[in-house]
């Protein structure tokens, strides 16, 4: 620590210089308390809003089940608030102090493993040999699929007679501070909800037919509190994606229950994804309220590089601001294709078969480099377009308008020089399936989980299912990658945490 100077040595000019460093500082200091109030006031009103709507009359709309769903993502939300408000604040005592339940000892029955934690030295300062003089016994719960078992944690007491000085073992670090589970529960936890799509209360059952119902509201707490602590490593996955020059977009709809209202509305999922070509393999998924452009905006920010994407009008804005649109080849083939399922159009089979070329050659290509897979196209592929888009310009003036052969045509003519924009750069794929087949994880669980509580709720739902498919496409498997990174997630370097993002991620 630097010492104070002594203010009468110093010339009028280190004075001068003095005061503007410190009215510089003051002003920082200022601006961060004013936000950090801001930050705790939201916060405060949130989770009280949250609270007010949880103990609120349930509306008659509303099924068992689904009321089940509510009350979980209600205190997921509450305790991911909390762990925020925490975070921000951690000094500040609660306005209202709440009388914590005692906790139940878990089962004897369930197996133990004693794991004990002594000091490094039990020498003294004062040169004495300490004496043990006790432990501390800690139990953590843990799972593995049909299995409870127990971490026993012993931390011995060791005293100096001479001058009584008292050390211990510090506690390992935990991702929840004081709470009963380990790494490898709640790894289990957030699996069975965010990847295989089970609700809590049916997670609630399935620990309860294996000797020991955690109670929903627990399940959902640790929920919420684990979310809040990997979002540092969510924000890092999204930063690696935008490093890309070349990424996917699509979206698709989630139905979203605001509490306090009697019936849903739809909410957009957005994935942003690396191309199959690209060294990176990984996704980014992004909750919000609607389907407006300005999301994809303000998830893009200041990336500048080429979007692979379908037709849908919220990407134009950013093309007009300097992002290069790639069309999809796919969703261009799909319109001949239902029209050849329809009425077995002898035109669309034409379209079909040359759009086949196209695809040939590109599995020729799969595995080369870059600059091979753009000469190939250039010799073999664009050929194939120009007499593919004079074909088209001819049949259209052959067709009537608003016919289904007319829309198919129109749709390739109008979206031709985003179409056929992968032939400048072997890096850019013919189509956005890589980002379609990554977002089916959110149709499959549609069914399950019936809605989003919340925008927080979707938004933790977005961030954790990114590190999970992420995972996936790394070759992971997600309980195994995200118990080690919950393990190592509370001593790991701010600096280092990129170390434990999936495509980096090596088992400990």
């Amino acid at each position: 620590m630097n010492s104070s100077p002594n203010l009468d040595q110093l010339t009028a000019e280190q004075l001068r210089a003095l005061a503007a460093q410190l009215l510089t500082q003051v002003d920082a200091m200022g601006k961060k308390i004013h936000r950090d109030q801001t930050v705790i006031e939201q916060l405060t009103h949130e989770i009280a809003w949250y609270k007010r709507h949880k103990f609120a009359k349930r509306s008659e709309q509303l099924s068992p089940d689904q009321g089940s769903l509510l009350d979980d993502l209600l205190d997921t939300d509450i305790a991911a608030i909390e762990a925020e408000l925490k975070a921000v604040n951690p000094l500040a005592t609660p306005a209202e102090p709440r009388q914590q339940p005692k906790r139940t000892p878990l089962p004897p029955q369930f197996p133990r493993t004693v794991i004990r934690h002594e000091p490094e030295n039990t020498q003294c300062a004062c040169g004495c040999q300490l004496q043990r003089i006790g432990e501390d016994v800690s139990e953590k719960l843990d799972y593995t699929p049909g299995v409870f078992t127990v971490e026993q944690h012993v931390r011995g007491k060791w005293a100096c007679r001479h001058c009584e000085t008292l050390i211990q073992a510090p506690v390992p670090a935990q991702v929840i501070d004081k709470g009963i589970p380990t790494a490898g529960l709640l790894a289990h936890v957030m699996v069975a909800k965010f990847a295989d799509h089970l609700p809590l209360y049916r997670q609630e059952k399935i620990f309860g037919r294996a000797g020991l119902a955690i109670a929903r509201s627990t399940l959902a707490q640790w929920v919420g509190q684990t979310g809040v602590q990997l979002q540092p490593l969510v924000d890092a996955l999204r930063e690696a994606v935008l490093a890309q020059r070349v990424i996917h977009a699509d979206e698709t709809p989630v139905q979203m229950l605001t509490p306090g209202e009697k019936k849903t509305h739809r909410a957009y999922v957005w994935a942003y994804s690396t191309t199959p070509f690209a060294d990176l393999k990984a996704v980014v998924y992004d909750f919000s309220p609607s389907r407006a452009g300005e999301h994809a905006r303000n998830f893009l920010g200041q990336w500048n590089g080429k979007l692979v994407c379908d037709d849908f009008a919220g990407y134009k804005a950013s093309f007009e601001q300097g992002i290069t649109e790639i069309g999809c080849m796919a969703h261009a083939r799909r319109k001949f294709f239902d029209l050849h399922a329809a009425n077995k159009s002898q035109l669309a089979e034409q379209a079909l078969h040359a759009m086949g070329g196209l695809y040939e050659i590109e599995r020729q290509a799969r595995n080369m480099s870059d600059e091979d897979r753009w000469r190939i196209r250039q010799e073999k592929a664009s050929p194939i377009l120009d007499a593919l888009h004079d074909w088209m310009l001819a049949q259209r003036d052959l067709v009537p308008n608003g016919s289904a052969t007319a829309k198919a045509l129109d749709y390739s003519l109008k979206r031709w020089v985003a179409l056929t924009r992968y032939l400048e750069d072997g890096a850019v794929p013919i189509d956005n399936n890589q980002v379609e087949n990554q977002i089916r994880p959110w149709a499959l669980g549609r069914s399950n989980w019936l809605f989003a509580g919340s925008l927080r709720s979707g938004k933790r739902a977005a961030a954790i299912m990114s590190l999970i498919q992420s995972a996936r496409m790394n070759g992971h498997d997600p309980y195994a990658y995200l118990k080690d990174v919950l393990t190592r997630l509370p001593t790991q370097r701010a600096s280092e945490i990129g170390q434990l993002l999936p495509h980096q991620w090596v088992p400990a």
